[in-house]
Parts: structure tokens; C-alpha cells; sequence
């Protein structure tokens, strides 16, 4: 008898992009010049709570990309990234001291007041 309702491959959630992120994104396109231009995700050790988000703008696609489509922009995380980002929404967030890309995540367990590190 088998128990058909455990799966032995789990989906990975998907990342999200707000309306107001991937305009953001579109505008940045323009400025540059170059509509191939996709914002890139990247996870790293370090910051003050041990990750750290990366963002930065590439018009290259690796063999461990992953990507998130939202109103004609693409968003690209490395596999390994995916994995601490995985049900993640990407904001762009416009306040008095200054204007930035966002990540709320479900996996972090906390964050510091930069909002640029987080824990698991």
C-alpha cells in the first residue's frame, strides 16, 4: 500500500516582482539603453545578520539562472541564491531617506535595520 500524499520532489516557490519594482526596473532599462537588461538577484554570506541581497542590472543569462518574468521585466537568481529566496517578493519602496529595491522574504527568520542582510 502506498501513501499517495507525500511527494518526493518539492516545487520551489516562486519569486515575485511588484508593479512598482519592475517599473523601476524599466526606468533604469531606459536610462542605460540597453531593453535587454534584467535585474539580478544574488544571495551572499556576510552583512550584519549573515546573508546579505545583491542586486545589480545584466543582459546574460548562466546556466544556473533562474528567471521571473513580471509587465516585460525579468528577474535572475542563481539556483543556489533561489534557495534562501524561494517565495520572496522584490519591491521597490520610494521614502524620505532614499529609494530601493526590497526583498520580503519568508525564509528569513530575521533582519537588520538596513534591510540589505537577514538571517535563516
Amino acid at each position: 500500500m502506498s501513501d499517495t500524499s507525500l511527494s518526493s520532489v518539492t516545487e520551489q516557490p516562486a519569486l515575485s516582482l511588484t508593479a512598482q519594482a519592475a517599473a523601476r526596473v524599466t526606468t533604469l532599462r531606459q536610462a542605460q539603453g540597453n531593453d535587454k537588461l534584467m535585474l539580478r538577484i544574488a544571495v551572499s554570506g556576510g552583512g550584519c545578520s549573515g546573508f546579505q541581497y545583491g542586486f545589480s542590472l545584466d543582459d546574460t543569462l548562466r546556466d544556473d539562472d533562474l528567471t521571473f518574468e513580471r509587465d516585460g521585466v525579468t528577474v535572475v537568481v542563481d539556483e543556489v541564491s533561489m534557495d534562501l529566496l524561494g517565495g520572496a517578493e522584490v519591491d521597490f519602496v520610494e521614502e524620505m531617506i532614499g529609494s530601493y529595491f526590497q526583498i520580503r522574504n519568508p525564509n528569513a527568520s530575521s533582519s537588520c535595520g538596513c534591510g540589505s542582510s537577514f538571517a535563516v
